[in-house]
């Protein structure tokens, strides 16, 4: 209630700068639309980066968390917190998985997963155990998810890097079992099923289940990384459910709690029991808060069918692209599955944030040449066609203008 309504006319003098913001600040959501403090309205189409699973003011979750809010928000994990164990049971009854831990977000998931892998790789009596990641990945900001990550640019400033992670090209097995064949300290593979950051690079099944054949010759935990393209965003649970694989380790974050901050890895028995007291912890992973998001988010999509949903109306946002932009020069590509999509174009094309934010719409730009789109799982058929009507036009200008 005693927050602004109006965005300071002034540049934020208090606020790191560490983003480039539109001159926008939001005031309220309802279903799949956001208002900005000056009455605007927008389709959201990039659901805060794949976290607003159930939208924005979903009727049943806001009464749960008012409900929560009211009884305990945090408490130290010094004490059992039994809304933990009732979301990881079911994370674990969707995943075929058997313990999660829990943090706050996906850089967290991430950095815990590493842990894990180094810590079974000297449990093995590997001295430097080393991961495999992957070009174009992106697994956090933190120095270690840094190290681990495929960007040159997000890492430039930041050295030394952590060692101990060598990386290969995505979809290409002959490299994954030319590094096997070199290199005896490797023990986990690491990489996104689609890579979000990275420009909505999918991993094929063939890779994946090539992949997970390898770890277990090799003996090595497969890790994926489930933050941004889980929690039913393709359509099913995780997305490498469609290769019809587990892995070893999963790190979720992003959708799971609908905006309220929650990271987990879900580990398979190889990986469940790396872990002892005072290897690992926490202070805000897995409070009441967070873990009662979490649970209400899984319970809600169920109820409305949103795993379905996503790939109905995903494929339907993807249809509706691909007629309207055939034959477009410039447009590279149009990939994805469910409700994470990407348009590549043949140029860079950050100004088309600022420019669809104009038109009504969010989504991001990433890779410097990929519209992402990741709208709440609750997008209906007719939103996925005003996205397309509202979008479309603004590639097609921006193709037409000459390159800068």
């Amino acid at each position: 209630m005693n927050a602004p309504e109006k965005v300071p006319a002034s540049p934020e003098p208090h606020v790191m700068n560490t983003y480039g913001r539109l001159p926008i600040a939001l005031s309220h959501g309802q279903g799949c639309w956001v208002w900005d403090t000056e009455g605007k309205k927008y389709l959201d189409g990039l659901g805060g980066i794949a976290v607003n699973t159930l939208g924005h003011a979903h009727p049943k979750l806001v009464p749960a968390l008012q409900e929560q809010v009211a009884k305990l928000i945090h408490s130290s994990n010094y004490y059992h917190v039994p809304l933990q164990e009732q979301l990881a049971a079911r994370l674990c009854d969707l995943s075929g998985l058997s313990k999660v831990f829990f943090c706050s977000t996906g850089l967290e998931a991430n950095e815990a997963a590493i842990k894990i892998a180094r810590k079974f790789g000297h449990d093995k009596g590997v001295d430097r155990p080393e991961i495999v990641v992957y070009e174009k990945a992106f697994h956090g900001r933190s120095i270690a998810t840094l190290s681990a990550t495929g960007n040159p640019k997000v890492q430039a400033g930041f050295g030394p890097l952590v060692e101990g992670f060598p990386r290969v090209p995505l979809n290409d097995v002959e490299a994954l079992e030319s590094l096997a064949a070199t290199n005896p300290n490797i023990v986990a593979v690491f990489m996104e099923v689609i890579q979000g950051e990275g420009g909505i690079n999918p991993a094929t099944v063939d890779y994946l289940r090539a992949v997970r054949k390898l770890c277990d010759e090799k003996g090595w935990l497969l890790m994926l990384d489930e933050v941004q393209c889980g929690i039913g965003r393709t359509g099913k649970w995780f997305a490498h459910q469609w290769a019809g694989i587990r892995p070893d380790v999963m790190p979720l974050a992003k959708g799971l709690g609908s905006g309220v901050p929650v990271g987990a890895v879900v580990c398979g028995p190889r990986a469940a029991d790396v872990l002892g007291p005072g290897n690992h912890g926490t202070t805000f992973g897995g409070n009441p808060l967070a873990m009662r998001a979490g649970v209400e988010t899984l319970r809600i999509m169920e109820e409305e069918g949103l795993l379905a949903n996503a790939e109905k109306v995903g494929a339907a946002l993807k249809a509706g692209l691909q007629r309207e932009l055939a034959g477009v020069q410039g447009v590279t590509e149009i990939r994805g599955q469910g409700l994470m999509l990407g348009i590549e174009l043949a140029r860079p094309c950050g100004e088309l944030l600022g420019r669809a934010a104009q038109a009504g719409l969010m989504l991001s730009v990433t890779a410097d040449k990929v519209i992402r789109l990741v709208p709440p799982l609750i997008l209906s058929e007719a939103e996925a066609a005003q996205i397309v009507a509202l979008l479309v036009p603004l590639i097609k200008a921006f193709l037409a203008e000459p390159a800068k």
